[in-house]
């Protein structure tokens, strides 16, 4: 059924007519309990969601269109290993990745091998082709093979390991791996391959400039295998490339991309945090899958998280989601979350087929705080637009200074408080400010926003946080009743680069292409 048949949906768009005149002071003046009723505690996480426009009926009527949608059944059917993602004929099981002593053997063993390959880089057992122990280590991938690891060796940095460093190259764009290449030792540089098929064009062109740039110093195709590993499943390619099956690191089709960072694509970001880093990492997420399976709807944290982006993408007219991570080390958690939403829901097309006609994955966007304050929160407090927000808050710094923490906080409430509530007229007035400016001084508040305050940035709380997120986009997947874990909107643009590439070369006929895209390669070429 599309969901705007289901009569629990037509419940939540007549209730929007009456929510929507509401302001979010009205809403917290007739319920000074308000915080208490609408926040969420769990294993050291506190999600405040009482800054949203919604009242106990929303939440309500929200929670029945969840049980009509099957939240719950589709879940099942993921923990059950069926083919959920029905266009790839996939299951969809990256929880087996961090189920601990309940994993599947293959998935065990494969954690056994990324230890002890660890463990062999950071006591220097693994050595170069020159016997050189390895000091750098570069993942080369992209999308999925790249944003995670990258992500959260950043949000991880407190625990860097002092032996190595991590770095990640993903663009085509040469100006990427370049600088990166000319700062680096051939003599004591790994480079991690990640690509499920070992034929992703920007991955492949990168990890080929890499293999160059370490013949021209080794002089033997034998240095490859002392300075080069795999990701991959594509055992073929990878030994034409020169990577010994040895040091080729699984990777299962029932493991997305962007669902990744728990198989070997982590295998960097443990190099970068060390082993038990890791472990504590999959933990983190691993309890939270528990929380995602075992808890009822009205506390569960990521059904909660995805019914409330449901009601102000679909009810309240919002187009757009704001991630604003209080914490430097989070800088690139909005990029994440960008390739997590996006690419899983940005669909029209249900799970039948059939178009669905109503708005889907909301563009998340978003930067670490405070420096969003110095360009885009004017927009967000006078700019006439709806936008959502998710505040990511540390109760403890990862890198605690004196003077900064507090400061950081006082910025996110003040923040979240000043984008509902506003400031009006009146208050401007009674401010002493001179009546020509008051039109200027007012605010007018009413924007929505969730605020997630964690513990601390350890890989514990990390791995809670990464696994939150994956849960609310499978639960948004299932109340828009399409397939959150195929991706096919990203694969014409491959297409035609495979095909433009050769023509930008100078090679090939370009009648077949329009006349912009024929008119910009004789630009191209000058």
């Amino acid at each position: 059924m599309n969901p705007i048949d289901s009569p629990a949906w037509r419940a939540l768009a007549a209730h929007a007519e009456a929510i929507r005149p509401l302001h979010l002071r009205d809403l917290f003046a007739t319920d000074p309990q308000r915080f208490e009723h609408f926040s969420l505690h769990h294993d050291g996480l506190l999600l405040d969601y009482s800054k949203q426009r919604v009242s106990a009926e929303t939440m309500a009527l929200l929670r029945a269109y969840a049980e009509t949608a099957d939240v719950a059944g589709w879940r099942r059917r993921m923990l059950n290993g069926e083919s959920i993602n029905h266009t790839e004929g996939r299951a969809v099981r990256h929880m087996s990745l961090r189920a601990g002593d309940q994993a599947p053997a293959e998935v065990r063993a494969a954690l056994a091998r990324q230890q002890a390959f660890c463990e062999s880089i950071h006591n220097g057992v693994w050595r170069g082709f020159f016997g050189e122990r390895i000091t750098d280590v570069v993942n080369i991938g992209i999308g999925g093979s790249d944003l995670g690891p990258r992500m959260a060796a950043l949000a991880l940095s407190a625990r860097q390991q002092p032996d190595i460093a991590v770095h990640f190259i993903a663009n085509v764009d040469s100006a990427d791996i370049a600088p990166l290449l000319a700062s680096l030792n051939p003599r004591t540089t790994l480079f991690i391959v990640a690509s499920k098929t070992f034929t992703t064009l920007e991955t492949l062109t990168n990890a080929r400039t890499a293999r160059d740039w370490l013949l021209a110093t080794a002089g033997q195709n034998s240095a490859i295998a002392r300075h080069f590993v795999a990701i991959s499943t594509n055992l073929e390619l990878t030994k034409q490339f020169g990577i010994a099956d040895d040091n080729v690191f699984e990777f299962w089709d029932w493991v997305g991309g962007r669902f990744s960072i728990w198989s070997a694509i982590g295998l960097s970001l443990a190099l970068a945090i060390g082993w038990k880093n890791f472990e504590q990492l999959l933990a983190g997420a691993r309890a939270m899958d528990r929380h995602f399976i075992d808890t009822p709807a009205d506390e569960n944290l990521p059904l909660t998280l995805a019914l409330l982006s449901l009601w102000n993408t679909n009810f309240l007219g919002a187009s757009t989601e704001a991630m604003l991570p209080y914490s430097q080390s989070l800088h690139l958690f909005p990029a994440y979350l960008q390739q997590l939403e996006m690419e899983s829901n940005g669909k029209q097309i249900d799970r039948d087929g059939k178009p669905l006609n109503i708005a889907t994955s909301p563009v998340i966007w978003g930067e670490s705080g405070t420096n969003g304050q110095h360009s885009f929160y004017q927009l967000f407090h006078q700019g006439g637009h709806l936008i959502p927000a998710d505040f990511v808050a540390l109760r403890e710094a990862d890198f605690p200074l004196p003077g900064h923490h507090a400061s950081l906080l006082a910025n996110c409430l003040a923040q979240s408080a000043a984008l509902a509530f506003g400031q009006t007229a009146e208050e401007v007035r009674a401010a002493g400010i001179p009546e020509a400016l008051i039109p200027y001084k007012v605010f007018p508040g009413n924007q929505p926003s969730n605020t997630l305050l964690l513990p601390s940035l350890d890989p514990y709380t990390l791995g809670q946080l990464l696994a939150l997120f994956e849960h609310k986009v499978f639960c948004l997947g299932v109340l828009w009743n399409l397939n959150a874990f195929d991706q096919w909107g990203v694969e014409l643009g491959k297409q035609l680069a495979g095909q433009l590439t050769p023509l930008i070369e100078g090679n090939g006929d370009l009648s077949a292409f329009d006349s912009s895209t024929r008119g910009l390669i004789a630009a191209l070429k000058g």
